[in-house]
């Protein structure tokens, strides 16, 4: 059987304002009805597999317990990495997972925020690499190059296996390179892209990590040898795992490794590191304009046009993109767009908030939108999930007011319960240990003011959560 293994890390900075720190590409809706993450698992389907492990950043656990909820594959089976490490460690923590799960199961590494638009080849691919992997083999899939890219690194493919198989023993890993150089790349027929996909047996891959790398399969170890269960996250000895090394894979054991092999895949595969990519995969209108949302054209040509919240309009506008979140709008050239990541870098130096965080915040009970605010007040918009509860909390700055919308609120006040239905309203005084609930079969929605000296998220103070972040 095979034991998916699918990183969730990243915070894919090219693709802001869409992509941010607290809800990165890999859970977005960029190509289709599902998340990248959900699409990626539902790649699975009709193979051999066992439930996915996932592993991902803390900050973002409780978005990927409920995408995995979502398409039924929540099953206590995310790793949360106290710190990225890159993903030789993140793989080995995997591969003592998978270990302890089922009896040396073949490790099908994937990356969360990659699009495959030929699922059927991807499946042959795998299905082969699967007899390759039961050898004692370490396969990585080669993506067949389409074009010079020059931000994407490469394998060189050796000879070839045997006849049976359209696998090839890696040659060598080879960087970045040059326009010129992609091109005798692609020319020569011998260089894949590096997808950063991998399958091989959990023993093989530990064992050749603890040849290569000893320091990083003992500082994994040790960090598997204290596992704290909680809900359906796997957290880490934290300090073991802050003590790793940061390495990739391919630097840590595909390079050094002489049991590395390379299968290829040709299925309509990128990685969607910028709008432009997104663009090259979206389905166009007869100008070439991609759009998504509520968007108007006029003898505009070539673009890709977001609009989420509002009404965006283009007047002969050429290869652009434009893309229109609640609370930023970026207006790029397409043949630009490698550099938004030095917007997102502006932000962090002038410590805004626009690279960090959506308006709109999921949290594990639901998620709010801020939909206003000024001096001394703020208000948002709260939908809280059926039979979900926010934590037992107070706040040293501020009070507010909550006004139900919809459905039901058990609301607790300094020990005090009280049913609020639409329409009915309550008061929070500053200071006082309230709790919100919905003990309803529908979503509640609520307006709540907030007013006071200081109204940061950080004036929280929890008392009880059933979430864990007491």
């Amino acid at each position: 059987m095979i034991f998916p293994v699918v990183m969730a890390g990243g915070t894919g900075s090219r693709l802001w304002p869409l992509s941010r720190d607290l809800m990165p590409k890999q859970f977005l809706k960029l190509n289709g009805q599902q998340t990248m993450l959900q699409a990626t698992i539902g790649r699975l389907e009709g193979l051999d597999c066992s439930a996915p492990l996932v592993i991902c950043n803390e900050e973002h656990r409780f978005i990927a317990a409920e995408q995995l909820r979502q398409i039924h594959q929540l099953d206590h089976n995310i790793i949360l990495e106290p710190v990225g490490r890159n993903t030789a460690p993140a793989i080995a923590l995997a591969a003592f997972t998978a270990v302890k799960k089922a009896q040396d199961p073949l490790l099908l590494v994937l990356a969360a925020d990659h699009v495959i638009a030929q699922n059927d080849y991807f499946q042959t691919a795998v299905r082969q690499a699967t007899v390759l992997a039961e050898q004692g083999l370490l396969v990585t899939f080669g993506i067949v190059p389409v074009s010079p890219e020059t931000g994407y690194g490469y394998i060189r493919r050796a000879s070839k296996l045997n006849e049976q198989f359209s696998a090839y023993k890696v040659g060598q890993f080879v960087e970045k390179p040059k326009r010129e150089v992609a091109e005798q790349y692609l020319a020569s027929g011998d260089y894949y892209w590096n997808s950063g996909m991998f399958m091989f047996r959990a023993s093989v891959y530990l064992q050749q990590l603890k040849q290569f790398r000893p320091d990083i399969y003992a500082a994994c170890e040790l960090a598997m040898g204290e596992v704290n269960p909680d809900l359906d996250f796997i957290r880490v000895n934290s300090d073991a795992f802050l003590a790793c090394p940061d390495d990739s894979v391919d630097y840590a054991v595909m390079e050094k490794t002489d049991a590395a092999v390379v299968v290829p895949l040709d299925a309509g595969w990128s990685d969607v590191g910028s709008w432009s990519s997104l663009w090259d995969i979206s389905p166009k209108d007869l100008q070439d304009n991609v759009h998504q949302g509520d968007v108007l054209s006029v003898n505009s040509t070539g673009n890709f046009v977001l609009a989420e919240t509002c009404l965006v309009a283009t007047v002969g506008l050429e290869n652009t993109v434009v893309v229109q979140t609640k609370d930023a709008v970026l207006v790029a050239a397409k043949d630009q767009v490698q550099n938004v990541k030095a917007v997102v870098q502006q932000l962090k130096a002038a410590e805004r908030n626009e690279h960090k965080v959506h308006r709109e915040v999921y949290r594990p009970w639901g998620h709010y939108d801020s939909i206003d605010s000024g001096a001394r007040y703020q208000v948002k918009r709260i939908c809280v999930k059926p039979g979900e509860k926010l934590s037992i909390q107070m706040h040293h700055h501020r009070a507010e007011h909550w006004i139900v919308v919809s459905g039901t609120a058990k609301v607790t006040v300094d020990g005090k319960e009280s049913l609020l239905a639409e329409n009915q309203s309550i008061y929070i005084p500053l200071g006082a240990v309230h709790a919100l609930e919905n003990p309803g079969k529908i979503p509640l929605e609520l307006i709540e003011v907030q007013s006071g000296a200081y109204l940061g998220e950080d004036d929280i103070v929890r008392f009880s959560d059933r979430y864990g972040r007491v």
